[in-house]
């Protein structure tokens, strides 16, 4: 049974410290997964939403913390509860968003791991398994003496660099979980004291926290998504040769004028059929679209900008040499501290002969409002917000393409100035 146990603390651990981890990496981008199960249609806690990258940053640090002190044997009755009420909550939710069809993606490992509701399922299931088998012998578990915690972390950075390097390409869990055990070796073996067990949580969850605010702050240190660094719109947009795309409907609610009978009949029924052409029945319902069919989705399916008078814009814009995107879903949380910095920037770069335009996904009269009061001397494109909130995690954020490849992304926080960029990408 210890050796069992054993084997279920390093799983827990690591996998919680990696979950955690990744999810810190992209905290408004957890926050914004949170937003979709707090809806009305899902959980209907919308109350909530107001404190989303909160309870983010909260879930990611005490993910991680959780983690090292199940390794570490450290406060296990604290430990034990929080794993299971933890892990029993995500299970709920997986369970909630694959049997109802709510959520498309857990969330679990951000953008850098993608499952399906059941997959993600399947995955707390046998997770609960190894909790369980912590908390029924959570009594037995002591603080570890140091040979055993040279053990238990060996394994644990192991198994981190397992999946670090085969599953989402990507060492720095490995590192921070190096350098995270160390710190918690030398606090626990070097300074004996009673409390060695908060200070290490302490420590901790200063360490996490930090890395999560910084992540906010800034942009994540690793992009995972369709327009992270180097990566091209225009070959997301593609479906391979040989893959038929996912097919959508609509289920339509029909009345007969005469009869007063009603029936349902999907969209695509709808007009092979020909029953459009019988006068008597009249739509009076329509869903929201439905997933016919499964197939192959491109990484970006809803990239398409349109300008003030209703033209598609996206091929023009893929297509320049050189354009800055000044991204703001929503342009009344914009950031206003920074806007001064990019009128000049936008000054500079006309004065160079580039095209600099800004994207949002917000109507066109607040669009305006903000534009007379920062005097934005810049042309606007409206994008759907969840296309601009997956592009850049910041509002307002500036991207740079080269003929459709994104070649520079910068957080207002690190606002750069036209000449350097200018110096680093356009002079190349």
């Amino acid at each position: 049974m210890k050796l069992l146990t054993d084997i279920s603390r390093v799983l827990v651990g690591s996998l919680f410290i990696v979950s955690g981890l990744i999810k810190a990496n992209d905290p408004l981008g957890f926050s914004y997964k949170l937003e979709e199960y707090f809806s009305v249609d899902v959980l209907n806690m919308s109350f909530l939403d107001p404190f989303v990258v909160e309870l983010a940053v909260f879930i990611c640090v005490a993910e991680i913390v959780l983690g090292i002190a199940v390794l570490l044997g450290s406060k296990m009755k604290l430990a034990a509860w929080s794993l299971l009420l933890m892990i029993l909550f995500f299970t709920f939710l997986t369970f909630y968003s694959a049997y109802f069809d709510k959520v498309t993606d857990c969330g679990c490992f951000g953008d850098a791991l993608k499952l399906t509701p059941w997959q993600s399922f399947w995955k707390d299931i046998v997770l609960l398994f190894f909790v369980l088998i912590i908390f029924i012998n959570q009594k037995k578990i002591q603080p570890n003496l140091l040979k055993s915690d040279l053990i238990m972390l060996s394994a644990s950075l192991l198994l981190i660099a397992v999946f670090a390097a085969g599953v989402i390409g990507w060492w720095y869990p490995f590192w921070f979980a190096f350098g995270t055990f160390v710190i918690m070796l030398l606090l626990k073996h070097l300074f004996q004291h009673r409390q060695t067990d908060w200070m290490l949580a302490a420590t901790a969850t200063f360490i996490s926290l930090w890395f999560s605010v910084y992540c906010i702050r800034h942009l994540p240190m690793k992009d995972f998504r369709p327009y992270a660094v180097d990566k091209n719109i225009a070959l997301g947009m593609e479906i391979p040769e040989g893959k038929q795309p996912p097919e959508y409907a609509y289920i339509y609610t029909l009345k007969h004028k005469q009869s007063g009978e009603n029936k349902e009949i999907n969209s695509k029924d709808y007009v092979s059929s020909g029953i459009w052409k019988d006068e008597n029945w009249e739509i009076t319902e329509t869903s929201e679209s439905i997933l016919m069919r499964a197939g192959y989705e491109p990484p970006i399916h809803d990239f398409v900008l349109t300008g003030t008078d209703g033209n598609d814009y996206t091929q023009d814009i893929l297509a320049e040499p050189y354009i800055f995107l000044l991204v703001s879903y929503d342009i009344e949380e914009a950031n206003e501290t920074v806007q001064s910095e990019i009128n000049k920037f936008v000054e500079a770069a006309n004065t160079s002969g580039h095209y600099f335009y800004g994207l949002t996904a917000s109507l066109y009269d607040d669009l305006e409002d903000f534009r007379h009061k920062h005097q934005n001397m810049f042309d606007f494109y409206s994008g759907d917000a969840t296309m601009l909130k997956t592009i850049i995690r910041s509002n307002p954020g500036l991207v740079l393409l080269k003929e459709g490849t994104v070649i520079g992304k910068w957080h207002y926080n690190d606002f750069p100035e036209f000449e350097n960029v200018e110096k680093e990408y356009l002079n190349n």
